[in-house]
C-alpha cells in the first residue's frame, strides 16, 4: 500500500462524538498501513486546537474552517439541484488542496469518510477509492419527512441524496457501511446496479477507557436517592433530541408514579431550546456538555437510548455497555449490536407501558442490573473492540490492493 488521502467532513479530533469517534479510529487504522494525508473541516475553537494531535498521525493536512451559513448552502443547493448537505461542505480551497496533494504525493488510495466528502474525488483519479458511508443518509431524511418534520425539505434531501449515494457506489471500489442492516438497505436501493462491492465495517469501543473500575461515579448523582437514568449524545441531533423529549414527556411521569425520586439526566453538548425548557422540571436534569461522560454513566441505574430514528451503530450504547451499565433501548438503537435481549441489553419499543414495566423489573433487584451490565461489558470486550475493527479495515484495504495489482 502506498500513501492515502483521507477526507472527512469533521476533523477526527477530539474523538468526542459519534462520527468523530469512528473517523478518528479509521484514521488511526489507516496510519498503521502507511502515510496518510488528511483533508477535513474544523467548526469551532476546540477543533482548531487539534494541530498537535493531527501532526502526530498525518503526513500532511488541510483543515479549513467550515463557516458557510446554512441559508447560503440552501440557496446554493436549490440553484445547483444538489442536496443541502453537499453544498454545506463544498469548499474551493479544499478542492485545490486535494488536487495539489494528488499531484505532489504518490497517493494510491482515497479514503472518503461520509458521503458529503465524495464530491472531492476527482474524475481523473485512477487509484483506489474507498468510501465509508457509515449509514444510508438518504433513508434518515426520508424517515424525518415521514414523521412530519420539515416534510418538503427532508423529502427533497432524501431523494437527492439517494441519487448521490448510487453515484458513490458506482465510483467507489469499495463502499462500506456500519452494520448489516444498513448494508442490506443500501444493496436493496442499488438493485438496478451490478458489481458494487458493499462491505460492512462495524464500530468499536475503547474498553480500557470506558472501564468502570477506573471511574468514580458522579458524586452529586450518587448522593441523590434516584433511581437515575442517563442519556448521552449530541443533543441538537434530531433523533437524540426526540428520544430525550420522549423520556421527559412520556417515560418519566409514568416511572415517577412508582419511584417518586427518579431522575433523568441529559448529558451532551448543544441541548436545544426545547430541551432547555425542561430545566428545573422535577426529575429532569439537563447537564449540557461535560468534560467526561464516564462518571455520569457510572452513576446510572440504567442508561436509556429510546431512539425511533436511528442509523448504524450507536456509540453511546457501546460506551454504556463497556461501563457495565444496563441499557434499555429500542430495536432501532440496537442495530448492529448483536447482544441478546435480557442478557446484554433490554430491548423495548418506545412505548410508555412496556418500558415502564421492564424498568420496574430491572429496579426490583439490584442483581438484575448488575448481571446485565457485567454481561454487556464482556460482550463488547470480546466482540466490538477497535483492534478488531483495525484488523478488518486492513483486510478490506489489502484485498482491494491485491485485486488492483492483479489487474
Amino acid at each position: 500500500m502506498g500513501e492515502t488521502l483521507f477526507l472527512a467532513h469533521r476533523i477526527p479530533f477530539p474523538p468526542n462524538r459519534g462520527d468523530k469517534i469512528r473517523s478518528h479510529h479509521l484514521l488511526k487504522g489507516l496510519a498503521r498501513l502507511g502515510p496518510v494525508h488528511v483533508g477535513t473541516f474544523t467548526e469551532n475553537s476546540e477543533d482548531r486546537a487539534q494541530t498537535g494531535a493531527m501532526a502526530e498521525i498525518a503526513s500532511s493536512w488541510h483543515s479549513p474552517s467550515r463557516s458557510k451559513p446554512l441559508a447560503l448552502a440552501g440557496v446554493q443547493a436549490v440553484l445547483s439541484r444538489r442536496p443541502v448537505s453537499l453544498a454545506a461542505f463544498d469548499d474551493a480551497g479544499l478542492k485545490r488542496w486535494v488536487e495539489e496533494t494528488l499531484s505532489a504525493r504518490p497517493i494510491d488510495t482515497i479514503f472518503v469518510f461520509s458521503g458529503h466528502m465524495a464530491q472531492y474525488v476527482p474524475d481523473s483519479f485512477t487509484g483506489r477509492v474507498i468510501v465509508d458511508l457509515c449509514d444510508v443518509d438518504s433513508a434518515k431524511f426520508e424517515a424525518y419527512a415521514q414523521s412530519g418534520s420539515r416534510v418538503w425539505i427532508n423529502r427533497r434531501e432524501g431523494r437527492l441524496l439517494r441519487e448521490v449515494e448510487a453515484g458513490i457506489a458506482s465510483r467507489a471500489d469499495v463502499t462500506m457501511l456500519i452494520s448489516e442492516n444498513e448494508a442490506d438497505l443500501f444493496r436493496h436501493r442499488l438493485e438496478e446496479q451490478e458489481g458494487q462491492d458493499i462491505r460492512v465495517l462495524g464500530n468499536g469501543v475503547d474498553t480500557a477507557f470506558f472501564d468502570p473500575a477506573a471511574v468514580i461515579p458522579h458524586e452529586e448523582i450518587a448522593m441523590a436517592p434516584g433511581p437515575h437514568f442517563v442519556f448521552t449524545g449530541q443533543m441538537d441531533y434530531e433523533p437524540n433530541e426526540r428520544a430525550a423529549l420522549w423520556v421527559i414527556d412520556a417515560f418519566m411521569p409514568a416511572i415517577r408514579e412508582h419511584f417518586p425520586t427518579a431522575e433523568f439526566h441529559v448529558v451532551g453538548r448543544s441541548p436545544t431550546d426545547h430541551l432547555k425548557r425542561h430545566l428545573g422540571q422535577p426529575g429532569v436534569r439537563i447537564w449540557g456538555e461535560v468534560p467526561d461522560v464516564r462518571p455520569f454513566l457510572a452513576a446510572a441505574d440504567c442508561v436509556l437510548a429510546p431512539m425511533t430514528i436511528a442509523r448504524g451503530v450507536q456509540n453511546k450504547v457501546l460506551e454504556a455497555m463497556a461501563m457495565a451499565r444496563p441499557v434499555m433501548l429500542t430495536r432501532e438503537a440496537a442495530t448492529g449490536i448483536d447482544g441478546r435481549d435480557g442478557e446484554h441489553l433490554l430491548i423495548e419499543q418506545a412505548e410508555q407501558g412496556a418500558m415502564t414495566e421492564r424498568m420496574r423489573w430491572l429496579l426490583a433487584e439490584r442483581s438484575h442490573g448488575d448481571a446485565i451490565g457485567t454481561s454487556a461489558r464482556e460482550f463488547v470486550r470480546e466482540k466490538m473492540s477497535w483492534e478488531a475493527v483495525y484488523s478488518e479495515l486492513a483486510r478490506i484495504v489489502a484485498t482491494k490492493a491485491a485485486s488492483s495489482h492483479a489487474a
